[in-house]
C-alpha cells in the first residue's frame, strides 16, 4: 500500500474515533501529522485524495473540512448504501445478510489483523475494547453499541487491506444500525452481557498474540452467538405479536 493510501485509510479512521460529521473542521496539519505519526506532507496529500474522494473540503487559508454525503457527488458509499437500507427498513429478514456477509469480511480483517498489526492498531482495537466495558458498566447500550462498531472497525483497519476496510466501511451505516439494535436487546440478560465480553476479548487477545486462525475462529464464533439470539428475538416477537391478534375470550353462561 502506497504511503499516502495508507495515511487516507488512518485519516478517515481518525475522522470517525473524533466523531467529526459534516461541517466539522478537521484538527489542524501539524496536529495530524503528529497523530499519524507522518510528515506534514504526507498528511497534506492523504488530505487530498479524500478531497478527490468529495470527503474532505479545503477552504483556501480556512482549514480542512468533513464534507456533506449530499455534496459528495462521486462518493461510492451513498450508492451502495442507499438500496441496502430500503432493503432492510422493509424486511428485516435482511438483517441476517448483513450478518452473513459480516462472516465473509470479518473472519478475513481479523486473521489479516492479526497478522499485520502494529504497535498503533492494537492500542486503537484495546481502546474501543475498554470503551465496550465501560459503557457497559454504565448501563449505556446505544454507546456501548457505538464502541462495539469502532472495534470491529478497529480490527479492519489493522488488517491493512484497503478493500476489505472500504467494504466494511460499505455497510458501516447497515452494520452500526443493527449492533445497536442487537446489543441493546441482548444487554437485557446479564449471561449475555458476559458472553459478548468474553467473546470480544477472545477476538481481541487473538489479535494482540498475533494467532490469526484463533482470531479468525473467536470472530466467527461471536457472530454465530449474535445470530442465534437475534433470531430467537425475532420468533419471541413473532409468537407474541400472533398472540395479540387472538381475538379476546369470554366465557358465556
Amino acid at each position: 500500500m502506497r504511503l499516502s493510501d495508507r495515511l487516507a485509510v488512518q485519516l478517515r479512521a481518525l475522522i470517525d474515533e473524533q466523531g467529526l460529521k459534516p461541517g466539522d473542521r478537521l484538527p489542524a496539519e501539524r496536529r495530524l501529522a503528529e497523530a499519524l505519526g507522518a510528515s506534514r506532507p504526507s498528511v497534506r496529500e492523504a488530505i487530498r485524495q479524500l478531497a478527490s474522494q468529495g470527503l474532505l473540503r479545503s477552504r483556501q487559508g480556512g482549514g480542512t473540512y468533513v464534507q456533506a454525503a449530499e455534496s459528495a457527488v462521486d462518493w461510492p458509499d451513498r450508492h451502495l448504501m442507499r438500496p441496502l437500507d430500503e432493503l432492510v427498513s422493509d424486511d428485516p429478514e435482511y438483517r441476517y445478510d448483513v450478518l452473513e456477509a459480516r462472516y465473509a469480511l470479518e473472519g478475513s480483517t481479523a486473521w489479516h489483523a492479526a497478522v499485520r498489526a502494529t504497535a498503533q492498531d492494537r492500542q486503537a482495537i484495546m481502546r474501543c475494547f475498554d470503551d465496550m466495558q465501560h459503557f457497559q458498566e454504565q448501563g449505556d447500550p446505544a454507546q456501548a453499541a457505538q464502541a462495539d462498531v469502532q472495534f470491529h472497525l478497529a480490527i479492519a483497519q489493522a488488517s491493512h487491506n484497503v478493500v476489505l476496510l472500504q467494504m466494511m466501511r460499505g455497510v458501516f451505516e447497515l452494520l452500526r444500525a443493527t449492533v445497536t439494535e442487537n446489543r441493546q436487546r441482548m444487554y437485557q440478560v446479564q449471561h449475555t452481557q458476559d458472553q459478548l465480553t468474553a467473546q470480544h476479548r477472545a477476538l481481541m487477545d487473538a489479535i494482540l498474540r498475533g494467532d490469526a486462525e484463533a482470531a479468525r475462529s473467536a470472530v466467527w464464533q461471536h457472530l454465530e452467538f449474535v445470530h442465534g439470539h437475534v433470531r430467537k428475538f425475532d420468533e419471541d416477537e413473532a409468537r407474541l405479536a400472533r398472540f395479540s391478534r387472538l381475538p379476546p375470550f369470554t366465557l358465556t353462561s
